[in-house]
């Protein structure tokens, strides 16, 4: 398998950035393929700790060429903190390259999205604000300002100026706040394109040119299956696709390019933001998870909502995406639990539904099923290998495999990189 594509199988947060680090040791080439700086990753190395929002985790291994693809939407300004928080982390940005396709968040991206977040009201979605649903939107309504405008400054000031005098006028008239000063955000965003005009380039050209040379890619994606555009909670969604299907458009690769396509799941369930959440938790156990697992937003800080591991979910997952396989993180996190429970299936007005509904009125009634499992009750934060692990703790893998219906292949059982199990190799 020479081009992996590494989808979150939940609602995100799942430890992808744990992961993408992990398998970015045996990759020649690391591509972010969707989302902006809505996401974020969390990579813990020999104690030190990296929190990225717009850079693949491969950044930490030299040796590893890191993409920026074409699907991603970019605010500039954030990208140049990084970049420097990096490099005073002693970290080089030399082999990273960000597609001159990708598209720009703008700073009246961000203004509107909070006016539109707060205008919501109880009806809210719970955005992050950071600009990156309306940045997608200008992009479909085919009036956004793609990396390569932004080099270009003629060009770049031609297209601000157009766009500004249509969002200076809807913030002044629907929101009642003030708008930009062109002058100010021209200067602003020509500083950014001098700090970043190097690393621009034809990613999809390089990303093909590596698979066609049997070199590793591995495509890593933000946030999860159930926030998907097309096939999340709809609307409590981000509005890119973080499904394996968007890792070829959001790369600039065809699909018989994919050689495998892998889920990552928590040993349990998250889910920041809005909307249903059939196995959800409000007790002591939800907030001992929390706790346990520091279940907190990695961008806004914000405490997720917990719950039990839900099959209905990892099904929904394996079918959208095509998985061959599951990657298991955070099994540590439910080390002092005594007993452990797994939702089968949902009940619905006295039916059982065994598939993931896409109505949310039908979700928010779901009742869920569950099966219930001893817990191991001991520390496996020192397993390294998949016959150290408690009995117990090996059942309940394998019943996560027997109701997704794939096989887990990786097993973390805690932050670090030394923390990962291999039950099956990844790339071969």
């Amino acid at each position: 398998m020479t081009a992996v594509v590494l989808i979150g199988a939940q609602w995100g947060d799942e430890g992808k950035g744990k992961i993408t680090d992990y398998l970015a040791q045996q990759a020649d080439v690391v591509v972010r393929y969707q989302g902006g700086n809505n996401a974020g990753h969390t990579v813990v190395v020999e104690k030190r700790t990296f929190k990225l929002h717009l850079i693949p985790s491969g950044i930490l291994y030299p040796g590893t060429q890191c993409i920026i693809g074409n699907g991603v939407v970019i605010d500039p300004g954030v990208l140049v903190k990084e970049l420097e928080y990096l490099r005073q982390q002693g970290i080089s940005s030399n082999n990273l390259s960000i597609s001159d396709c990708a598209h720009l968040v703008m700073p009246y991206h961000q203004k509107l999205d909070e006016m539109q977040e707060n205008q919501r009201g109880a009806n809210k979605i719970g955005t992050t604000k950071r600009g990156v649903g309306p940045a997608y939107a200008d992009k479909a309504a085919r009036t956004g300002i793609r990396m390569a405008d932004l080099l270009d400054r003629e060009i770049f000031s031609q297209l601000l100026a157009r766009n500004l005098e249509e969002k200076n006028h809807l913030l002044a008239q629907v929101y009642g706040v003030e708008g930009f000063v062109f002058e100010e955000v021209l200067e602003r965003y020509l500083s950014y394109a001098e700090k970043l005009r190097s690393l621009v380039t034809d990613t999809s050209l390089a990303i093909n040119q590596a698979i066609n040379e049997g070199k590793r890619v591995l495509f890593e994606g933000a946030q999860g299956t159930l926030l998907d555009l097309d096939h999340g909670t709809y609307p409590y969604v981000t509005s890119s696709y973080p499904t394996a299907g968007g890792a070829c458009i959001g790369a600039g690769v065809g699909p018989t390019k994919i050689s495998s396509v892998l889920g990552v799941a928590k040993a349990y369930v998250t889910r920041v933001g809005e909307g249903p959440f059939p196995t959800e938790l409000t007790g002591w156990e939800g907030e001992h998870i929390r706790q346990r697992g520091f279940e907190f937003g990695t961008t806004t800080g914000r405490p997720r909502r917990c719950g039990w591991q839900d099959a209905v979910i990892l099904r929904y997952a394996v079918r959208v995406s095509g998985l061959d396989g599951l990657i298991l993180t955070k099994l540590d996190v439910l080390d002092q639990m005594e007993t452990l429970r797994i939702c089968t299936g949902y009940r619905y007005r006295g039916s059982m539904l065994n598939e993931f509904p896409h109505s949310l009125q039908v979700l928010a009634q779901c009742e869920p099923v569950y099966e219930e499992m001893p817990g191991w009750q001991q520390d496996i934060s020192e397993a390294r290998e998949y016959g150290e692990l408690p009995v117990k703790a090996k059942d309940y893998i394998i019943r996560m495999e027997e109701l997704a219906g794939v096989p887990v292949k990786l097993v973390a059982v805690g932050p670090g990189r030394h923390q990962t199990i291999i039950k099956e190799p990844i790339f071969s």
